[in-house]
């Protein structure tokens, strides 16, 4: 559950567009992040998903009508608003889009963004030719002149049967721009952090290559909740099957060489390097040109030594967090790795159980301090655990520097 979401009150705007559909899935998931979630829906709306359906989602009233009876402080819209930590209208039809850059506010959906103080999410969704239209392009660059966040559309199959530009992003992204807006201000909102994340391929022949089991859920966890946390986050990322993070920049490599390198690119201004990614310790000497047969009665592959990324990383107040995925004498050999590569930190697991999983227990080591050996939690609240670990850090340096 990421605790950025966690009792913050959203207010979900629902307009009258077939992408209507996909609302409340981006609902749900809000609630299973903890928020407080108030859905207000134009009449349009309620023609392509009924007001009871949010109902039962959020076992609170959904607004339709701009007027109503008004119950002790209550005041319709103008609660809603005011009461808001965040508000996001989905989908954004050509029409709201309108009403939005001007001010006009004659449903329950314009009233209550006009009476929200609080950030404005809006996602686009129409046809093709009426997104890509002057007037609505006007409209869009005057939201986002005011600091409206837009978040798609996107390119692909549209209602009328067209492929083109009009299509609304998806829940998972929207959530993914919420948890961004809800934590500009975060306690990382002055640092730039770098996560890798994944495992390397290194290349036995153009089709073959030697890798493992990582499936970069870990990483990518981690740099999701720096994101949450404010910090300006880059995810250096093996070969995965997950999705971009929303508001984190993404730079895909493929072996250890080009880790490596992107790395060093992009700790350069960075106040915090955390190495989740699985790099390959050894990698064919001399990969094969031609795609190896099978033919061939015997194969014996000459193997050298990757370089050691994070022990080649030395720069005076970079904080630096490795990981250590071993599978026996865990502890000796964790110790041995903070000492020999001189990080601030190093999370300790147990490959074997970690990899690939959707959980994991990990130990949190410290040079001069004793383990802090973490029960089995999802790898988003691992990630959370860890970012408080870097963050007190953070503020010792801070302090230190100070006095």
């Amino acid at each position: 559950m990421p605790r950025v979401l966690r009792d913050k009150r959203i207010v979900v705007g629902v307009t009258g567009g077939i992408a209507a559909y996909k609302v409340p899935e981006l609902v749900r998931r809000l609630l299973q992040g903890g928020a407080v979630v108030d859905v207000v829906m134009t009449p349009a709306a309620t023609e392509f998903v009924g007001p009871l359906t949010f109902q039962a989602l959020t076992r609170r009233p959904v607004q339709v009508s701009t007027v109503g009876v008004w119950q002790g402080e209550q005041a319709g819209h103008v609660t809603l608003g005011a009461q808001a930590d965040l508000m996001i209208v989905a989908p954004a039809t050509a029409d709201v889009l309108a009403k939005l850059a001007h001010g006009i506010a004659d449903d329950a959906v314009t009233l209550t963004a006009l009476a929200c103080p609080a950030p404005l999410i809006v996602a686009p969704a129409m046809d093709h030719y009426m997104y890509r239209h002057p007037a609505t392009q006007a409209n869009v660059e005057v939201l986002r002149a005011r600091g409206v966040t837009i978040v798609g559309p996107h390119h692909g199959p549209l209602a009328s049967g067209m492929i083109g530009e009009g299509r609304m992003a998806e829940p998972d992204e929207l959530v993914g721009a919420v948890r961004q807006v809800l934590g500009r201000q975060g306690p990382l909102r002055e640092y730039t952090v770098v996560v890798t994340a994944g495992p390397t391929r290194e290349p036995v022949d153009p089709v073959r290559f030697l890798s493992n089991h990582s499936s970069g859920k870990m990483g990518y966890a981690l740099a999701e909740v720096a994101r949450d946390r404010g910090a300006a986050t880059t995810l250096v990322s093996g070969p995965t099957c997950l999705a971009p993070p929303y508001g984190v920049r993404r730079i895909d490599v493929e072996t250890a060489a080009e880790m490596a390198q992107a790395v060093r690119e992009t700790v350069a201004d960075a106040d915090v390097l955390v190495m989740c990614a699985a790099v390959a310790d050894f990698r064919p000497r001399a990969p094969a040109s031609e795609k190896i047969k099978k033919q061939t009665a015997s194969l014996v592959l000459e193997l050298e030594p990757t370089e050691d990324i994070l022990a080649s990383i030395q720069r005076p107040g970079l904080v630096k967090v490795g990981f250590a995925a071993e599978t026996e004498r865990l502890l000796e050999h964790a110790r041995e790795k903070l000492e020999r590569k001189g990080l601030d930190l190093l999370v300790l697991n147990d490959a074997r159980r970690t990899m690939g999983a959707d959980t994991a227990q990990v130990t949190l080591l410290r040079p001069g301090q004793a383990p802090d050996v973490l029960p089995e939690l999802p790898k988003d609240e691992v990630s959370e655990r860890i970012w408080d670990a870097i963050q007190l850090l953070l503020e010792l340096r801070k302090d230190s520097a100070l006095g």
